[in-house]
């Protein structure tokens, strides 16, 4: 049995404290620092996360060992399986060039750059978010806006900065799983609070977005179908977060701002040719102009309505009841772990959710997408297993930052760090998101940073009085609007738009919109931990 200690160093908390920052330090200094590779600086801080639980902490090395294999084997299922299958019908779409039909589309939808901005980056970006995750709505949406015209620069700044409010249900509501699972605390009331941030972000990026692609005239001119579309987008996500289920918080929402923007009628905006004149200087691609037949364009929408069809069927009470029973709950071996109250804690059970979980579902919709699409059996398990390839970097990574968060959490180093932050007091719900702004920051995933973060923040806020959900929920929520400039999503986004070695200009220009948008957050969690805004809690 190994017993959770807050003080092994010297007795003393800070002295603790610091060495349980350790291998924090590690990983942020090897990425933000020496700009090591992200899956060797995890891998890294696992190591110096091991060598403290057993060294300081005095946790045996058997149980060190199962708690790094158990948080591993969380990061492979549920969170990676979701990506993969996500990803793989992505390919299939890409294979059989129904996503240039889909592309197309887009760009018939509205002649206006600013609309088209919003069509593409906000709405279907949340759509590629909430589906995937992990930089592909970056990549992709930016590809397609200079298809339409847009500048390269301002292409990758648009997708960047529209890649916040659908961030911490993205990927099927990966980052709110893992936060859930890394702090104990019931899902439904994580998601029902990050539901209860974040859409209040939606209310204002979209107004962000048409300055950015237009500067004030844009804002004058097109002010209305964007509040239509952050009004839309964020009511739905708080809704469907808060009553139906968080997997689909973001899908809901993105086509819920779609719908919006085709029916709000688009009016001041007569000049559409002399405005993509003035604000456009990219080249726009030709094959706008082709005309797809009828039946190709409901089939390149299908696997994205397939995969709503699924999720929405499995959240039906009966099917959701069948499903859950499929899941198994495991006694984890050579783990035994308590914490400093002497009870059992939560790690040494782990749950498998065989069925009952996004990836699987994706899974269903994607052999249906297959069907639907003409994808022959043997090109689709070719696409799934290239999709396996392209991702094993982010696989080294994902399971390293697992297996240190779990380490770091069993071990009892979270809760040194989290009793120490306590001391904070009731500036901790303004620092709050700042810590998880910072973590998504440096390693460029939410759901890295909730497993990172997570547990601390819980820690710290029981020892403050403040309560624990909102802080948990704030760790994801600030945490959305470090995505923007981190070194992973600035890279992905000048690869895909041939920018290579100008990640500095693009940081220059999204980094005001971050630090303006982290305050507003920053002031919504001290208001929701006051009178002030306590009323919009659960």
């Amino acid at each position: 049995m190994h017993v959770q200690e807050l003080r092994p160093v010297a007795d003393s908390l800070g002295l603790s404290a610091l060495v349980a920052a350790l291998p924090l330090l590690v990983v942020l200094i090897l990425l933000g620092g020496v700009r090591l590779k992200a899956h060797l600086a995890g891998l890294a801080g696992l190591l110096a996360a091991s060598l403290v639980a057993c060294l300081a902490y005095g946790m045996p090395v058997d149980q060190t060992l199962s708690s790094a294999a158990q948080g591993a084997a969380f990061g492979l299922f549920p969170i990676l399986w979701i990506v993969v299958n996500a990803l793989w019908v992505y390919r299939m779409t890409v294979r059989t060039r129904h996503f240039d039909i889909l592309r197309r589309s887009f760009g018939r939808l509205s002649d206006d750059p600013r609309v088209q901005a919003l069509v593409v980056a906000f709405c279907f970006g949340a759509l590629l978010e909430a589906l995937a995750g992990f930089g592909a709505p970056v990549a992709i949406c930016s590809v397609m806006l200079v298809a339409l015209g847009f500048d390269p620069v301002r292409a990758a700044v648009v997708a960047l900065v529209a890649n916040t409010a659908p961030v911490a249900f993205g990927a099927m509501a990966t980052p709110v799983v893992t936060l859930a699972q890394v702090t104990g605390l019931p899902l439904d009331s994580v998601a029902s609070l990050v539901g209860r941030q974040t859409p209040l972000l939606a209310l204002v990026v979209p107004l962000v977005l048409v300055g950015l692609v237009d500067g004030r005239r844009g804002l004058r001119e097109t002010w209305i179908p964007a509040l239509a579309c952050g009004v839309a987008f964020a009511a739905v996500q708080f809704a469907v977060s808060n009553h139906v289920s968080a997997q689909l918080a973001d899908i809901g929402a993105a086509l819920a701002g779609a719908a919006a923007l085709i029916a709000v009628p688009h009016a001041r905006v007569p000049a559409a040719e002399a405005v993509r004149a003035s604000v456009l200087t990219g080249a726009r691609s030709e094959e706008l102009d082709e005309r797809d037949p009828r039946r190709e364009v409901v089939r390149a929408y299908a696997p994205y309505a397939l995969i709503v069809t699924v999720f929405s069927i499995a959240q039906i009470p009966a099917v959701k009841d069948g499903l859950a029973r499929a899941t198994r709950t495991y006694d984890w071996p050579f783990l035994d772990v308590v914490g400093p109250n002497g009870l059992p804690v939560g790690g040494n059970v782990f749950t498998w959710p065989i069925v009952a979980t996004g990836g699987t579902l994706v899974l269903l919709a994607g052999l249906c997408t297959a069907v639907v699409l003409g994808v022959h059996a043997r090109v689709a398990v070719r696409e799934w297993l290239a999709t396996v390839s392209e991702l094993r970097f982010a696989i080294l990574t994902v399971t390293s930052v697992l297996a240190l968060a779990y380490v770091m959490n069993l071990s009892g180093q979270a809760a040194t760090i989290g009793h120490f932050v306590a001391a904070a007091g009731s500036g901790l719900a303004f620092l709050s998101p700042v810590l998880g702004w910072f973590g998504v920051a440096v390693s460029g995933s939410d759901t890295s940073s909730n497993a990172l973060f997570g547990a601390l923040q819980v820690s710290a806020a029981r020892e403050s009085g403040l309560s624990p959900e909102l802080l948990a929920a704030a760790n994801s929520s600030g945490g959305v609007l470090g995505k923007m400039i981190s070194p992973q999503n600035l890279t992905i986004a000048c690869a895909a738009v041939g920018l290579d070695g100008r990640e500095g200009d693009l940081l220059r220009k999204v980094l005001p919109w971050s630090l303006g948008l982290l305050l507003i957050m920053c002031l919504i969690v001290v208001g929701q931990s006051s009178p002030v805004l306590s009323w919009m809690l659960p």
